[in-house]
């Protein structure tokens, strides 16, 4: 059985003895879509994470028994045409759950604790050449008693709100499908969401629904200290509208884990503003600890076993 990974380089080093047991494993680190049709010919099993499978891979593989997706979104596969062929797709769900969750918190804490300003005057010598035994420049904000306005109470959500609750923030959610089916924290429109809250956390898909979901008219809503986190998908807020806030001082801050185009374009508004030190990025890593890509290689491993009779 041969198995082909056409974007391997998405899990870095992470070793994946579990899958090359299950027979002869051929990694690519990136596939054009052209190298992508010559490189799955001979392949009976195929794994990507965001290379797409279209009709024309899936011809170009006429020994394909089984797609494994190396993620949770299989939005890059197309579904019909593996349904009409009879190749069926296997994706990994709530592998990087808690990877997620600590580094919303991450973010949060660095934002309301101004943790690159306290670290960097240490580390510039402004410290050491201070009469004080404090630096009370810029007092920081303590999260206990704070609102936390969760867009999307999934399992990362839930995980949210529950880290949130320890911390001794006040939960509310908005429901990005409109079921509320939550009942543990109240359910809320967004307006009230984007109005009340101190910190508002993005853990939505990006679907017709929350396309756009955060525009200017919602950030205006924001109290001028409040801070925004998107650990959902890009594209569920606009990134134009974002910057121009940040650049007019209007909100407390705002971090970033996921881009409507990826990577992040070095002309975007977001890496020009007046202020950058209200913004946190990280480059769409929030799912990938070392916990978390190992969890991933294990049920691609799984899925291969399980779908192929192993």
């Amino acid at each position: 059985m041969k198995i082909v990974y056409l974007d391997s380089a998405t899990v870095g080093e992470t070793p994946m003895d579990g899958i090359a047991e299950l027979g002869e494993l051929v990694c690519w680190p990136e596939s054009t879509p052209e190298e992508a049709l010559e490189r799955v010919r001979d392949c009976n099993v195929l794994i990507v994470n965001k290379v797409l499978v279209t009709r024309a891979l899936l011809d170009a593989a006429p020994e394909l028994r089984l797609v494994c997706e190396a993620a949770t979104g299989v939005n890059n596969i197309d579904l019909e045409a593996c349904r009409e062929r009879n190749i069926p797709v296997r994706n990994v769900a709530g592998y990087s759950t808690d990877s997620v969750v600590q580094t919303t918190f991450m973010h949060i804490l660095s934002l309301m604790g101004n943790a690159p300003y306290f670290d960097n005057t240490v580390k510039n010598g402004t410290y050491s050449k201070g009469t004080l035994f404090t630096d009370v420049s810029r007092p920081y904000i303590e999260i206990k008693g704070k609102r936390i306005g969760i867009v999307g109470m999934g399992a990362i959500g839930t995980g949210v709100a529950r880290v949130a609750e320890a911390f001794g923030m006040e939960v509310v959610y908005y429901s990005t499908s409109g079921t509320g089916h939550c009942k543990e924290w109240p359910s809320i429109s967004l307006g009230e969401l984007m109005s009340t809250s101190d910190v508002i956390s993005i853990h939505a898909p990006y679907n017709e629904r929350t396309a756009g979901l955060i525009g200017a008219g919602e950030l205006a809503m924001m109290k001028p200290s409040a801070i925004i986190v998107n650990m959902g998908r890009g594209g569920i807020v606009d990134e134009a509208a974002l910057a121009e806030v940040i650049d007019n001082d209007l909100i407390g801050g705002a971090a970033l884990d996921v881009f409507t185009r990826e990577p992040l374009p070095g002309d975007s508004p977001l890496l020009r503003t007046r202020h950058p030190e209200k913004l946190r990025f990280t480059p769409h890593t929030a799912w990938a600890s070392t916990e978390a890509l190992t969890r991933l290689v294990n049920c691609i491993a799984d899925n291969i076993r399980s779908e192929m009779g192993l």
